[in-house]
Formats: C-alpha cells, sequence, structure tokens
C-alpha cells in the first residue's frame, strides 16, 4: 500500500470518525430535547423501510464494484468482479475515515493490485471512476433542474430568507461543472501529462543510484502504461466504457442519495421524492471535500439543517442515527472487517516465513 495510506492513519481516522460522530449525535440529542420522543420514534419505525435501507447500504459495495468493474475491464480484462468489489467498497470505506476522501484512491487502487490489476492500470481506472463521479453529478443536476425538480425548495430560505435551499443547490452543482470543465481540458491533452510524467522520470534518471536503477526503469514503463490505457478511454469503445460508468454512477451513489428518503418513510414522514433527492444530492455536494473524516461532525449539523424542513426538532436525532447508519456505519463495520482481516493475515504469513531460532542460538 502507498506510504501515505497506512493502517496506522486508517485506524485514526477510524478512532476520530466514531468520537466526532458520537459527540455530534449527543448534542442532536441535546438540541432534540425530547429523549423519549428519540427513544419511542426508534422502537416504532417502520421496519420494512428500515431493512430496505440496510440493503441499500450494500450498494457501496456492489454499485461502486461494478461501476469499477466496467472500467477497469476495458484497460485489463482479467480483473475478477470480485476484486473489483472489494476494491470498490474499501474505496467508499478508507474515504469515510480520510479527511476530504484522500484515502480513498489510494487503497483503490492497493486492492486492485492485491486481485492481480498491475499498477498502471489500477491507477487509471480509479482516475476514471472519480472522472465518472464528476460527470454524473455534473451533468444529473442540470437535468434535474430542468425537468422542474425541485422547485419547492425554492419557498424555503436560509440566512435570513435571502438565499434558498434551491440557490445554494445551484451553487455547489456549479462547482462540480468547474471541476467538469477542467477535467476535459486536462484530457483533452493527455500527451502533456505523459510528458511532464517523463520528465520527473528522467531527473530521477540522472540522480539514481544503481540500487533504484530497476525502480526507476519500470516507473518509467509504469508512465508510459498509464498514457496507453488513459487514451484508451477516448478511443472506440472507451467511450462507451465511460459512458457506462457514469450511468452506473447513479448506482455507486445510489445509498447517499436514497438514504434520506428511506429514513423519512422509516419514520413515517412524508415527503417528495425528487425534492428529497436532490436535498441529499445537495448535502452530498457539501461533504464531498469536507476536511473531517466522513464529514463527521458536519454531516449531523448540515443533515439536521437541510432536512429541517421534513423532520421535526424532537425526531431529528432519530433521523441522523439511522441516516448515518446507512449511508456509513454499515460500510464502515463492514470495511473495518475487510481490511482488518487483511492485515491479521499478512501478519500470520510474515510469522509463518520466519525460522525459528536454532538450539545453538
Amino acid at each position: 500500500m502507498a506510504t501515505i495510506i497506512t493502517p496506522r492513519l486508517l485506524r485514526r481516522g477510524l478512532e476520530v470518525f466514531a468520537g466526532i460522530s458520537v459527540l455530534g449525535f449527543a448534542g442532536l440529542l441535546l438540541y432534540g430535547n425530547n429523549l423519549s420522543l428519540f427513544l419511542d420514534a426508534t422502537l416504532s419505525l417502520r421496519w420494512r423501510w428500515a431493512l430496505l435501507g440496510v440493503g441499500l447500504a450494500s450498494l457501496d459495495w456492489v454499485g461502486g464494484g461494478l461501476r469499477l468493474w466496467i472500467i477497469t475491464r476495458h484497460v485489463y480484462p482479467k480483473v475478477t468482479f470480485q476484486g473489483s468489489v472489494v476494491a470498490g467498497g474499501l474505496n467508499t470505506w478508507a474515504a469515510f475515515l480520510t479527511p476530504t476522501q484522500t484515502g480513498g484512491g489510494p487503497l483503490m487502487i492497493y486492492a486492485l493490485k492485491r486481485y492481480g490489476v498491475p499498477l498502471p492500470e489500477a491507477m487509471i481506472s480509479s482516475l476514471m471512476t472519480f472522472v465518472a463521479t464528476v460527470v454524473f453529478f455534473a451533468v444529473a443536476g442540470p437535468v434535474a433542474l430542468l425537468l422542474g425538480a425541485g422547485r419547492s425548495l425554492e419557498q424555503h430560505g436560509i440566512l435570513g430568507g435571502t438565499f434558498t435551499l434551491y440557490d445554494l443547490f445551484r451553487l455547489s452543482l456549479g462547482g462540480f461543472i468547474a471541476i467538469g470543465l477542467v477535467m476535459i481540458v486536462l484530457f483533452a491533452f493527455p500527451e502533456l501529462a505523459r510528458r511532464i510524467g517523463q520528465q520527473l522520470v528522467g531527473w530521477l534518471q540522472r540522480r539514481r543510484s544503481p540500487k533504484m536503477a530497476s525502480r526507476v526503469n519500470q516507473l518509467s514503463e509504469g508512465v508510459d502504461r498509464a498514457h496507453h490505457c488513459l487514451v484508451a478511454f477516448f478511443r472506440g469503445k472507451g467511450w462507451a466504457a465511460l459512458a457506462a460508468a457514469v450511468v452506473l454512477s447513479s448506482l455507486a451513489f445510489g445509498n447517499r442519495l436514497a438514504a434520506g428518503y428511506v429514513v423519512l418513510r422509516a419514520l413515517d414522514i412524508q415527503a417528495h421524492f425528487v425534492d428529497v433527492i436532490l436535498l441529499q444530492t445537495l448535502i452530498t455536494f457539501l461533504l464531498y471535500f469536507a476536511p473531517t473524516p466522513g464529514g463527521s461532525g458536519l454531516a449531523e449539523v448540515l443533515s439536521a439543517a437541510v432536512m429541517s424542513i421534513y423532520v421535526p426538532r424532537g425526531l431529528t436525532p432519530s433521523y441522523i442515527l439511522l441516516w448515518r447508519v446507512i449511508t456509513c456505519y454499515l460500510t464502515v463495520a463492514f470495511g473495518s472487517f475487510v481490511f482488518w482481516r487483511w492485515l491479521k493475515g499478512a501478519e500470520e504469513r510474515a510469522v509463518g516465513n520466519v525460522a525459528p531460532p536454532s538450539r545453538a542460538e
């Protein structure tokens, strides 16, 4: 695994994520100021909807894995669907445990490499899933607005009524569109990126030691292979693979987009489906580069503020707890189990490879 993403860093991220989440939820209990209502709402959930929410949580793995499999098989046909599902799920898991989701990409690359995908192909596959994410939100948002979705959000003002939730949605959407335009410019000139990479390799070659010679040569070959993989997505079937990944982003993010509506129904609160989807998209936009692991703290406060147009104050703790269970906690729990099982297996193999000391010692 890349040295910037270590087990210690992920463990610390898990601790921070859990600690801030507990403090944030405790604050919401005080905000709700009605512990009995929270307990009654928890015990009287519409469990059919709650179970549907548990199923939604699996989309972090299945939806994200299917999208990654479609992308990776274009540059490495031998990739397995199982490996893609694990890599896609651990990508979301590591993103939750690191600020601004910085750990997701490196761990996805590590997981793909663990399942046999060469490093250059894994890196470009990870990059293209991010491209698909940006394109999905940059396209889906304007389409939803053109179809008239979210007009009711104009009735709900913030900042003294001078700024509406609808305005905030359009502002956050503009950020994703801007990122998409920058990426289009960069991908329009892939040769420039290759030249920059090769210049860096050339600088290392001029300063290399004999021990580093083979690694520098491998790095040079990797830059060329990564460039070839990147260009492959903008030729022939590459466009189809990228388009499929954009469409499948609706599944990869289906958990975070639909969880709000499912939780409302579990609490027996009626709401307009499309408006709730837009609100959840807004929350996803605003939390995408959150500076805390998994947006912990910010997610609870932001969701409570945005969803207050549907959720009564006394039910806010119940809503936030169930929403975070579906969108984060289940993925964090299962991802932690998978990752630390890997670590335990690696430790056992390392111990097994150490020869026992001789009696003479």
